[in-house]
């Protein structure tokens, strides 16, 4: 290849006239090199609209099924495939270590066990179908809150143990890609560490594959020789229109064209950026003659994994008096509650977002399984768009309608917005034919637009009197941009829940649906639901305690309402088959499968990170993991601190019971544990078996009380029992050890065995 030739692999294009192939490289016709397409992840393929949604990671990830996580990846890939990608940046593995993180419901787990296995089988499901993984975001990019510049100060033994497992187990996976993160670590862009990319990534894991940057997140033209291969992203201050010339990589390009030349880099590091690139090519048959067809997407086959992802994946956090599953007499008369079970809440937002083929509303589908002799009324509990902000209220005109050309933008509305009376309100905005961004009182601004949805709410609490309101935008290239803003004020957000809790009162049953809204670009304020839905919930409760909540949620969150309920029902964002998944699972079609692989706390006060800034959001661009390897269950155990909701917890329609534990040495250094598993109840049920490790006294290094170590799924009839056998695997008995830059294999831990961290009944201690 010639320069020029070599340089075209480095850094990602980006087409104007082809919305199929925004992000690509044009290879190199002359040597039968094919043009390469990139698309975003990782719950469905986002470059197409529509496309298939999947239910978000963490859904997949609270079924424990590796099996179904393979599906899940295979799903995606054939997708990819068939939209013309050849590479998705998919899955997220960075761990769930901060309760707020804005992109929790991207990823899997805070445990490194769940987060290895979901990894590596949702990789193997993918490339199976010819579509390269490029995993992300590696390393320690666990919050949205400045991301961009934050330097995350984290000791050896924490990021080994803690947020790298995921990854290593990606490359053991094969993932043909790697994506580096747009934070520091230990002072190094993770762009552009020697440390993480070349030492730990490609030379003691082995890592074949080539290693891209975030979006703009490649900091140097020397991050080259640090390990990083390739720049995506481009600087750009408009949309481009169709045609229009686009510039290449702001440091991959023309800059480390002229650093190779002047001597300052050596070619050899792009020649071997280019053969790591190429060489995945050849792997997954991009470069052969006749190279394998794209197939036809199956939208049958990727709607009934869907399904069982979100059914399997649905936890239920609280059934009292067996309320659920629905019954004919409980099901005569139901008042559903919530904008989302009219207004079905698919996905998260951000570059995940997906548009989904078609997506029923729960409302739809209960009023369908409950049949004709059923009354189902609807109130929405809940406003979320209200009517559009009086022009008495502004202090410039309101934008609204047509406000920017095709490929044009700036400045919407730069003035103050005056509220009557002290309350809590939600600014809306819908924003189509590109994007815009409302910033109030120079709090962090939310987006409206291509990846927040039909309308992007954020509730917020207002003094009465004159506030500052900034909104900017740009529409695309090819059309043109309209704009309008509302705003839900006290007086009908406490309306909306009168009518509510008014169809509530007489009905048998009531299923509030509620949600939250988890992006990209920005992290809760809070674990509270948003805007007045606390107060909703709690309102229905107090006159029908046969209350059911239905969470579309990303992550986990306090319920300050929840002995009031009769059950909980967590379905995540449950992807486009996620109605029907719900509606089965109220009425007992199906058992809820899935287990937290996230701790849900108590208090806002109670968190590794309450009274710490340093630890969260961080201070002048400083966060410290000063918790060590004590994030997530193991913090609460290491303080004796009672969650909301353990680790692992999840209850079923049956009942299970343990006996008999079994604990042997491995000839691999593992360990052999074996248990009798029965299912006590009347229903078939699935259950989530885990296998807990306790310290080494034989270690010197910080260890937790329990550790996961092994896990299984399994579903038994009534009366069924079975003998189940797990491996705990060598590296689960073992710590790292700072000062030897080792892992350390530690005998005699204590092993429990249970359905969650918080309920135990089996121990013995391993030989």
């Amino acid at each position: 290849m010639t320069l020029e030739e070599k340089l075209s692999f480095v850094h990602w294009s980006y087409h104007t006239s082809d919305e199929s192939a925004k992000v690509y490289l044009p290879g190199v016709p002359r040597l039968g090199i094919p043009e390469m397409r990139a698309t975003d992840g990782p719950a469905g393929i986002t470059i197409h609209r529509p496309s298939l949604a999947l239910p978000a990671p963490v859904a997949l990830a609270s079924t424990f099924d590796d099996g179904l996580a393979r599906s899940y990846g295979a799903v995606m890939g054939r997708e990819g495939r068939a939209f013309g990608q050849d590479v998705v940046f998919a899955p997220m593995v960075n761990s769930i270590r901060v309760p707020y993180a804005g992109r929790n419901f991207e990823t899997f787990s805070e445990d490194p066990l769940v987060t290895s296995r979901m990894a590596a089988a949702e990789i193997k499901g993918i490339q199976s179908q010819g579509l390269i993984a490029a995993t992300k975001h590696y390393a320690a990019n666990n919050q949205e809150k400045n991301r961009f510049s934050v330097n995350v100060n984290v000791d050896e033994q924490t990021l080994r143990e803690r947020e790298l497992p995921g990854f290593e187990s990606a490359v053991a996976a094969g993932t043909g890609s790697m994506m580096c993160a747009y934070n520091k670590v230990n002072g190094q862009p993770a762009c552009g560490s020697d440390e993480l990319l070349n030492k730990v990534l490609k030379e003691q894991w082995k890592f074949r594959g080539w290693v891209t940057s975030d979006w703009l997140a490649t900091q140097s033209t020397d991050a080259l020789t640090k390990g990083l291969d390739q720049e995506l992203g481009i600087e750009l201050d408009h949309e481009p229109a169709p045609g229009e010339p686009i510039p290449g990589g702001k440091f991959f390009g023309d800059a480390l064209k002229a650093a190779i030349r002047a001597g300052q880099i050596p070619e050899s590091a792009l020649d071997e950026a280019v053969t790591r690139i190429v060489s995945q090519m050849a792997r997954f048959r991009l470069l052969d003659e006749d190279p394998p067809a794209r197939p036809a997407r199956d939208l049958a086959g990727g709607l009934k994994v869907a399904r069982q992802v979100a059914e399997d994946g649905a936890v239920l956090l609280r059934n009292e008096g067996a309320a659920l599953p629905l019954t004919t007499e409980t099901a005569a008369d139901i008042a559903v509650i919530g904008p989302t079970a009219k207004v079905p809440k698919v996905t998260g937002l951000g570059s995940s977002y997906i548009v989904p083929d078609a997506a029923s509303a729960p409302l739809d589908t209960i009023r369908e399984r409950a049949g004709a002799g059923s009354t189902v009324r609807y109130s929405t509990g809940e406003e979320t768009v209200g009517v559009p902000v009086p022009q008495s209220a502004l202090s410039a005109p309101r934008p609204s309608g047509e406000v920017f050309p095709a490929g044009e933008g700036g400045v919407l509305y730069d003035g103050t917005i005056t509220v009557p009376a002290t309350g809590n309100y939600r600014i809306a905005a819908r924003a189509q034919g590109g994007n815009a961004y409302v910033e109030l009182d120079g709090q962090e601004p939310f987006g409206a637009g291509l990846v927040y949805g039909d309308v992007s709410s954020r509730p917020m609490r207002l003094t009465a009197g004159t506030h500052k309101l900034r909104i900017t935008g740009a529409a695309l290239a090819k059309s043109p941009m309209t704009f309008e803003l509302t705003w839900v004020t006290p007086q009908a957000a406490q309306e909306a829940i009168d009518r509510a809790v008014s169809i509530a009162r007489t009905a048998r049953t009531a299923v509030v649906f509620a949600y939250d809204d988890g992006s990209e670009d920005g992290d809760r304020t809070s674990l509270s639901l948003p805007g007045r839905q606390d107060d909703l919930i709690s309102a229905v409760a107090a006159v029908n305690p046969r209350t059911v909540v239905v969470l579309n949620t990303g992550s986990s969150l306090t319920m300050p309402w929840l002995r009031k309920t009769a059950a909980v029902l967590t379905m995540w964002y449950p992807g486009q088959a996620g109605a029907e998944a719900t509606t089965a699972l109220l009425f007992g079609d199906a058992d809820p499968g899935g287990r937290l692989t996230q701790t849900f706390p108590a208090d806002e006060r109670q968190t590794p990170f309450a009274g710490n800034p340093r630890r969260y959001p961080g201070v002048d661009d400083q966060l410290d993991y000063s918790e060590g390897i004590y994030s997530g269950y193991r913090w609460y155990e290491q303080q004796g601190a009672q969650p909301l909701f353990s680790f692992g917890y999840g209850l079923s329609y049956t009942s299970f019971d343990y006996r008999d534990l079994k604990v042997t040495a491995a000839a691999d250094g593992g360990l052999d544990v074996s248990f009798t598993l029965r299912n006590t109840g009347t229903r078939t049920g699935k259950e989530v078996p885990q296998v807990y490790v306790g310290p080494s006294p034989h270690v010197r290094v910080a260890q937790a009380k329990r550790a996961l170590a092994a896990y299984g799924k399994v579903e038994l009839r009534p009366g069924e029992s079975r003998r189940l056998a797990l491996r705990v695997e060598r590296r689960a008995l073992q710590n790292w050890d700072s000062g030897a830059h080792a892992w350390v294999t530690g005998p005699g831990r204590q092993v429990m065995v249970g359905p969650s961290l918080g309920r135990l009944p089996l121990r013995a201690t391993a030989p």
